[in-house]
């Protein structure tokens, strides 16, 4: 997973979700649960990458940052909560996917 049209195309697998351009800026794009509007993946290109921004849980946060570089604190977000992913074919796609669903599953209604 490489692109901003593969990333969003994977969360909408994920149940009840939809894509948001709440910021008026086509370079944002917000991931949320229908039912709640929560968000689980904000989505954006950053130097030359596109980057995913996933909520996690904090005994798995620096687990990720420590098994690859491209995982690094949230960008403009709590970075206690938040890893963003970038792009840059270092990260196995398999746990992109990983992050990607455990940050819905953090965010989905209880």
């Amino acid at each position: 997973m490489e692109t901003r049209k593969e990333a969003i195309a994977f969360c909408k697998k994920l149940a009840g979700v939809y894509e948001d351009y709440p910021f008026h800026d086509d370079n944002w794009t917000v991931m949320r649960h229908r039912d709640t509007k929560k968000t689980f993946a904000y989505i954006f290109e950053k130097d030359g990458h596109i980057w995913i921004n996933v909520k996690c849980d904090t005994e798995w946060r620096d687990f990720w940052r420590a098994a690859f570089p491209s995982v690094v604190p949230g960008f403009h977000l709590n970075k206690t909560y938040w890893n963003s992913i970038i792009l840059d074919g270092s990260v196995p796609e398999k746990d992109i996917r990983r992050m990607i669903t455990e940050s819905y599953d953090l965010t989905k209604k209880k």
